[in-house]
């Protein structure tokens, strides 16, 4: 039996010298240099500067996004850069960072939202010269074609006496954004902060977030590559499919998979489908799901208004311990979901190749739930345009590790959720040296992930640079 041993005793005091917390977050910043997305920024917000003195609002902007991406919660969590001036360089102050937000005005958020695409397309093309391209989207273990944007809005809780924070459907109060997602990267291409009582089902504002986000990819991907819509049942609205499918008139190829109501005539359609037109549902891993079958209802239900070549697809299953079941559920002792698609019968895959597609768009539940964590999961004015504002540099901040995952990680960390990354390589620890006209920014020996840090670091110096 071994005995057990204390730790050693400890004398604290708080008199070190040259230590630096939050070491791996330079990564952050110097990616947001490599990427232009300093110099866009601070090109789309100059105006805000216009004495040409002070804090470049740009840089300001970008500052916040790093702090954000490093897990910061409120603007003055802005100190962990601030305070380690030798690596982060010269950080605005709280009161500083409080002006710039409350200078983004519609027409600033534009040009920000305008400079975050013109940076997206150059962290694309550097991904794609260091042959580090977008990856595919899976689902059943196979690869999607093109890019998959999957829509959704959350609820977030706020104080009464924030501008247009409402009483939410779930009996809470605060905010309703809804946001846009790409599968393929988890970057946040788009979000739109809306009162805590707007419907989740509303049409036009599906269509600005889908338009936001359609901005945000690059020319050469946004024209003549497949991209696959995806939403819950509140994105089933008429006016939005018929959106979507307007955009092929502009070279914009287009389908959708979106959620639908298990409405009086969706019963009546399953009650008479035949158990042969059934057919086994799958895992993601692409294996048999027990228990879930798969049939089309396209005939059976009446679809007039919905653009042409619209599919109605079901799955049921036996409801799992804890489930939300429907009357109908009850009764029918199974659970039911349905979904459309326009995706055609010839070269659409299987039925059951179309169910499990549509079903990872669950995925965008865990793009929220760590974007939470990155910036939108609180609110830190009571005026909603800072907060909108508020928002977009959140969106970057996902943007900025979704970035560092595609351009300078491998293995485990290139598909790591922020937490992981934050634990293992942004707040790692390090000390600053001076010699031979340099400053070292030496990672402890003894971190158990230090060679991949400097192995990020690396990468970094060597992506291709935009010409000038």
């Amino acid at each position: 039996m071994h005995p057990t041993r204390s730790r050693p005793k400890l004398v604290v005091s708080a008199d070190g010298h040259g230590v630096v917390n939050h070491a791996g977050s330079r990564l952050l910043a110097d990616l947001a240099d490599a990427t232009t997305l300093t110099s866009a920024f601070s090109d789309a917000l100059r105006r805000l500067r216009p004495r040409g003195t002070g804090h470049d609002p740009g840089r300001v902007a970008v500052d916040l996004a790093v702090m954000l991406a490093d897990g910061g919660e409120a603007i003055r969590d802005l100190a962990v850069l601030r305070d380690q001036g030798e690596v982060f360089g010269p950080v605005a102050s709280t009161s500083t960072a409080w002006r710039v937000l409350a200078g983004l005005d519609p027409a600033a958020l534009d040009a920000v939202r305008a400079a975050r695409a013109t940076v997206r397309e150059v962290a694309w093309l550097q991904a794609a010269e260091t042959g580090r391209a977008l990856p595919p989207s899976h689902a059943g273990e196979r690869e999607l074609p093109g890019l998959v944007l999957d829509i959704d809005a959350t609820l977030v809780t706020c104080h009464s006496e924030k501008e247009q924070a409402a009483a939410t459907y779930k009996r809470g109060f605060g905010y309703h954004p809804m946001l846009c997602f790409l599968d393929n990267t988890g970057e946040a291409l788009a979000g739109l902060l809306r009162p805590g009582n707007a419907g989740a089902n509303t049409a036009a504002d599906h269509i600005a977030v889908i338009d936001l986000a359609l901005a945000q990819i690059p020319d050469a991907h946004r024209h003549g590559t497949p991209i696959l819509v995806r939403a819950d049942s509140a994105g089933g609205a008429k006016a939005f499919l018929a959106h979507l499918r307007g955009l092929r008139q502009r070279g914009i190829q287009t389908t959708f998979s979106v959620g639908h109501a298990v409405t009086a005539e969706v019963r009546k359609a399953i009650r008479t489908l035949p158990d042969r037109v059934r057919h086994p549902a799958l895992e993601q891993n692409g294996s048999i799901r027990s228990g879930a079958e798969v049939a089309e209802l396209t005939g059976l239900v009446d679809l007039t208004g919905h653009p042409a070549g619209t599919r109605i697809i079901v799955r049921r299953e036996r409801p799992h311990p804890g489930a939300q079941l429907s009357l109908f559920d009850q009764d029918e002792g199974m659970r039911h979901q349905v979904f459309l698609t326009d995706t055609p019968v010839a070269g659409g895959g299987s039925l059951q190749h179309l169910e499990v597609r549509h079903r990872a768009h669950a995925r965008v539940e865990d793009h929220i739930r760590c974007g939470k964590t990155t910036g939108f999961g609180r609110f830190p004015s009571r005026h909603f345009s800072i907060n909108a504002a508020w928002l977009e540099l959140s969106l970057t901040a996902i943007d900025l590790l979704a970035w560092t995952r595609t351009l300078l990680l491998d293995g485990e960390l290139a598909t790591a959720e922020p937490k992981k990354l934050r634990y293992r390589l942004l707040h790692a620890a390090a000390r600053i040296t001076r010699g031979a006209r340099r400053l070292r920014l030496r990672i402890a020996a003894g971190w158990p992930w230090r060679h991949e840090l400097t192995a990020a670091f690396s990468r970094l110096l060597t992506l291709p640079r935009p010409a000038t």
